[in-house]
């Protein structure tokens, strides 16, 4: 079904084999184009990824990305329940209530007690 293809590299030029069975494995992935890049341009480009995140090697978890996630950015507000002041990983919209974590807990009936 799959036939080995002749490409060439969009970074160096040179020509490279896209095998069958890489054609199989793009395929079985869902991918539907070719490699742009020879494999030695295509790692070349990997490290440099790797290396402007500060990560070096392996990616430490997330799906294997290489690619950290920005800090969360929380909002100051003010707990409708108990009136403590709190953060939240989102900016309140204003018709809703937003509770503190243990106000939320206790309206959930678990237990959990945050350290906010």
């Amino acid at each position: 079904m799959y036939q080995d293809r002749e490409l060439s590299c969009k970074d160096c030029g040179q020509p490279f084999t896209f095998t069958a069975g890489e054609q199989e494995f793009y395929a079985s992935k869902g991918l539907v184009n070719a490699p742009r890049r020879c494999p030695a341009c295509r790692k070349a480009a990997k490290s440099g990824r790797q290396e402007d995140t500060g990560r070096g090697g392996y990616s430490g978890g997330g799906y294997g990305s290489g690619y950290e996630r920005a800090p969360r950015q929380m909002t100051s507000t003010v707990c409708a329940q108990c009136g403590n002041p709190t953060q939240v990983p989102f900016v309140p919209r204003g018709d809703r209530p937003v509770y503190c974590s243990d106000c939320y807990a206790q309206m959930r009936g678990t237990s959990y007690s945050g350290s906010r």
